[in-house]
């Protein structure tokens, strides 16, 4: 189920952000994995403006968040992170919707983000649920601001990109996953057997985007 978090919620998003971190440690990227989750003073801050959403399994305990804050009349998600136990169950992309249905509903016409561009769960992931990436030239003063303040803290030690979706008459990124999906299992099935392949292993840096795990850190 997605909800708006409670203060009660925080410690566990914290403890998300910490998981989510430890797949960047397969690709070479152990700075990111080291990043400290947000403090609970800035979580707050977050919570006071009413933009925080969660997740939650059964027992309604946070498996996943967002973190939006408005840049310039759009909705910016700062933050989207899953639990690797629960990833690669469309939960990344349900909270993507539920933020874009928010903006819509909120006269906002864009949703947008800033991630790395060459680990797989973060741009191409994105592309996935319909984002486009934007040139550096055509941002917005506040877009700009957010993509200085990563500079200045070390994250452009990886290539990185701003990107953007259309609030409104953008389709359910839930139903892109679907589709995209099965497009996947169907060439599966009915792929010609190969023999003396090789095959790669399935694990955090796989080719197929799992759920987006660190998106603007």
């Amino acid at each position: 189920m997605i909800r708006s978090a409670i203060s009660t919620d925080l410690p566990a998003l914290q403890q998300i952000e910490i998981a989510a971190g430890e797949p960047f440690r397969d690709i070479g990227m152990d700075a990111i994995a080291d990043d400290p989750p947000p403090t609970l003073d800035e979580l707050n801050d977050f919570l006071a403006a009413e933009h925080i959403w969660v997740q939650t399994d059964a027992n309604d305990v946070p498996v996943a968040y967002a973190l939006v804050e408005i840049v310039d009349g759009g909705a910016h998600i700062e933050q989207v992170s899953v639990h690797p136990d629960h990833a690669r169950r469309g939960l990344g992309a349900q909270l993507i919707d539920a933020v874009t249905e928010w903006a819509a509903d909120h006269q906002h016409d864009l949703v947008t983000l800033t991630t790395f561009v060459d680990v797989p769960w973060n741009a191409p992931y994105y592309e996935r649920l319909g984002f486009v990436r934007l040139a550096e030239n055509t941002l917005s003063p506040g877009l700009i601001r957010i993509r200085m303040v990563e500079q200045s803290s070390g994250l452009d030690a990886w290539p990185r990109v701003t990107m953007s979706r259309p609030a409104r008459g953008h389709v359910s990124a839930v139903q892109e996953y679907a589709v995209q999906e099965y497009a996947v299992q169907e060439l599966a099935v009915h792929a010609p057997e190969r023999t003396n392949s090789s095959s790669t292993a399935v694990g955090p840096s796989r080719s197929i985007p799992s759920d987006a795990t660190h998106s603007s850190l």
